[in-house]
């Protein structure tokens, strides 16, 4: 039971501290039309995988998998390059962000660059949009993507849409602060995280 108790709080630490307040995505609604040439399509007829969100929880080095494999398949299909996947970030003695457990990439593409910010849309867009089949958010769930952020903007798995990401606006969650550091509130680079299944993989994706 406290191992169960420590992963629910861990879970609502990530819950409120994207979430907060209710204001619009700066980047616009999720697509929900299929996109010409999604790969998801191809798996369109399989069973979807979960959708889910595993919190980290303590800093793990080992290499995982399905991470490389998404940063090989982000070379040769997104525009931008990494900035790393792994660093040891603990928020608590039992919560971590997903950098910690080497499940989670830092994508360069800045937002306030028009031909940046086209290509992290047209990437976002691919990740998010339904297959022929309409299932939603069909390439993220296959690859085990379960989490985006990216100028000043959270997504999770199971979300609808995006929402505000909240160190970029104020108490109220929905006042945008003056200054944002670009790092911080991710106008730099897309933040990508993966589920324990996607890191290792062991979603549809990459198991065909």
């Amino acid at each position: 039971m406290p191992q169960l108790l420590r992963a629910l709080v861990a879970a609502l630490a990530v819950s409120l501290l994207f979430t907060a307040g209710a204001a619009a995505f700066r980047l616009g609604p999720v697509e929900l039309r299929p996109v010409p040439g999604n790969p998801a399509h191809a798996l369109a007829d399989r069973e979807p995988d979960p959708q889910e969100y595993d919190p980290a929880r303590r800093c793990l080095r080992t290499p995982r998998p399905g991470v490389q494999r998404l940063l090989r398949w982000l070379d040769r299909h997104a525009a931008g390059v990494s900035w790393g996947t792994y660093r040891c970030e603990r928020w608590g003695p039992a919560s971590a962000s997903l950098h910690a457990e080497g499940r989670a990439i830092d994508w360069h593409l800045d937002s306030r660059d028009p031909a940046q910010r086209a290509a992290g849309k047209r990437l976002i867009r691919l990740l998010l949009a339904p297959d022929t089949a309409g299932t939603p958010q069909a390439l993220a769930r296959r690859m085990g993507v379960q989490e985006l952020i990216w100028d000043c903007s959270y997504w999770s798995a199971g979300r609808p849409d995006f929402g505000p990401y909240a160190p970029c606006y104020g108490r109220d969650g929905r006042t945008r602060k003056r200054r944002v550091d670009a790092t911080v509130g991710h106008l730099d680079h897309v933040h990508i995280g993966m589920t324990k299944a996607g890191a290792m993989a062991r979603t549809s994706f990459w198991d065909r």
